[in-house]
């Protein structure tokens, strides 16, 4: 089953600065999650050159060898961790009953960013199967990865009490849910729409995202679009200094569908450029039972979602979109 609820305005995609107070922040967050489950937040302590030496990151990975990109392959990993492919994944179409869609045209790179700093690198990945895979050559890169996981997931962590108290919940409310949970950065290249991309063939297909948050940051190149409530693909194009926010999946169930977890896709048209985005998905533990906030659940709007754990979704999202078992 697809967890989409339209949005229901056609309102563009708000920025929105935590750095003020933080009552009025989460009042614009929960109009946001309301109307289109996208925001942009600005104010958020995170040093421009941080996110600036993560790019630089990311253009090395993708720049190794096609060899030892292929022996640091993710499927390689019990972590999931690692290289993926292009074509690797079909995001549009995950109802298995559906037709499948054309795969994506990205290639990425997948770290769970919680590790600590001494944690071998690996580039044989059956030695050390649930840890991150990195070349061999670039350790830098990958402590500079690690730094900024660490970033991203103490801004998750201000994010969720914000979101909490747009509930009218403790700030503290999903803290318990996130305890021990492992944050995922995906540094992801789009090269050019390729000209004989068959039919609805583009970067990432429409999909929702599957866990709880999503922290993006996009180069200035654009690509990334949301669904409207009228079915339009409005583009999110980048805004200097912020990071893109969406919630997912797990968010809208919490919330009994109050909370939007939309439809988005991205298509790089530019004819001469790669466009590189850097997602972070942070997401409750493993274990998490996920099932509706206090208050969400009323006579006029019953539990519109099954009850289930963090994992049970997020894995079975993982498998529709994957063309290999984990």
């Amino acid at each position: 089953m697809q967890l989409y609820a339209p949005p229901k305005t056609a309102e563009l995609i708000p920025v929105i600065d935590i750095s003020g107070p933080e009552r009025e922040a989460a009042a614009a967050i929960g109009e946001a999650c309301r109307n289109v489950g996208f925001f942009y937040v600005t104010g958020h302590g995170i040093p421009q050159a941080l996110i600036d030496a993560q790019f630089a990151a990311a253009r090395a990975l993708f720049a190794v060898s096609e060899a030892e990109k292929q022996a640091l392959h993710m499927r390689n990993s019990l972590s999931a961790s690692g290289y993926e492919p292009v074509g690797g994944q079909i995001l549009d179409s995950q109802d298995t009953d559906a037709e499948p869609a054309p795969p994506d045209l990205k290639e990425s790179f997948y770290c769970v960013t919680n590790l600590a700093d001494d944690n071998p690198a690996t580039t044989a990945p059956s030695s050390a199967p649930g840890l991150n895979q990195w070349p061999s050559g670039l350790s830098a890169e990958r402590k500079q990865t690690l730094r900024y996981g660490d970033a991203l997931q103490a801004l998750g962590d201000r994010l969720l009490e914000l979101l909490a108290l747009s509930l009218d919940l403790r700030p503290d409310w999903f803290a318990p849910f996130y305890q021990g949970a492992s944050g995922r950065l995906r540094m992801l290249r789009y090269p050019p729409q390729r000209a004989d991309a068959a039919f609805n063939q583009i970067g990432a297909g429409a999909h929702t995202d599957w866990g709880g948050l999503t922290l993006l940051a996009q180069d200035t190149l654009g690509g990334l679009e949301v669904r409207d409530v009228n079915g339009t693909w409005v583009a999110a194009d980048p805004v200097p200094g912020s990071f893109v926010i969406n919630l997912g999946d797990l968010m809208m169930r919490w919330t009994n569908g109050a909370y939007t977890s939309n439809m988005h896709r991205v298509r790089n048209n530019n004819s001469a450029r790669d466009r590189y985005s850097i997602p972070f998905f942070y997401s409750p533990r493993s274990a998490a039972v996920i099932e509706p906030i206090p208050g969400c659940v009323t006579p006029a709007n019953p539990q519109r979602f099954a009850t289930c754990t963090a994992g049970e979704h997020i894995d079975e999202m993982f498998r529709r979109s994957y063309r290999y078992q984990r």
